[in-house]
């Protein structure tokens, strides 16, 4: 960790923190707007890039890996970012204190794939995982996910196919295209300088219609 990261974490984490044991979380950010998540966010380029893009957005950003949230701090101070909340709480913490249907996007790129099979169990992307998520996501939501690692997106499309409340927009086992919008960071620019193929999903709620008589 930097010095300039430590101070971020000492004084701008405070004013820019999520506060879970608020009695309303959605109260952090100025304005009530659209929410959007992402989950294990690095360094931040991603979302600080989104955020300034759309202001009539709010953004959350959950990291646990603390000098990258000093790192986004002090671009969130650099460039006088107004609609970004963060946390270096577990992500599922943070999601079992969000109240339902507030979620409009939800950004989960290259998590940590845990690559040793005995660690697989430590995998994010797991049917706890969705099934505590998906009550936050709007009706209309999205998630997105992007990955480097084909076993990883293996076992993905495995797990949805066993979650019948949730769709996959590509079509049951297929690859999305890449969106527009996701910056090309320096970690999946290693990836792709490795050789490795990008996957990408893009997932909704999937509803149950009534009956019509």
């Amino acid at each position: 960790m930097t010095v300039a990261q430590a101070r971020a974490l000492s004084e701008l984490l405070p004013k820019h923190a999520l506060d879970l044991d608020a009695a309303s979380i959605l109260s952090a950010w100025p304005r009530h707007a659209p929410l959007c998540l992402e989950i294990g966010t690095g360094n931040g380029e991603n979302l600080l890039a989104n955020a300034r893009r759309n202001p009539d957005r709010n953004y959350l950003a959950v990291e646990v890996h603390r000098p990258g949230i000093g790192q986004l701090l002090l671009q969130v101070e650099t460039h006088g970012i107004t609609n970004v909340r963060a946390s270096t709480e577990d992500i599922l913490t943070v999601l079992g204190r969000l109240p339902e249907g507030c979620l409009q996007e939800v950004a989960i790129f290259f998590p940590d794939p845990w690559p040793k099979t005995r660690h697989h169990k430590r995998r994010l992307l797991r049917v706890p995982f969705f099934e505590l998520l998906r009550p936050r996501l709007a009706r209309h939501g999205r998630v997105h996910i992007a990955t480097d690692i084909e076993d990883y997106a293996e076992s993905l499309l495995e797990t949805l196919a066993s979650l019948p409340d949730w769709e996959n927009l590509a079509g049951a086992g297929h690859r999305a295209p890449r969106p527009t919008w996701r910056c090309l960071t320096r970690f999946e620019a290693r990836g792709v300088a490795a050789g490795r193929r990008i996957h990408d999903f893009v997932l909704a709620r999937r509803e149950a219609w009534p009956c019509l008589d």
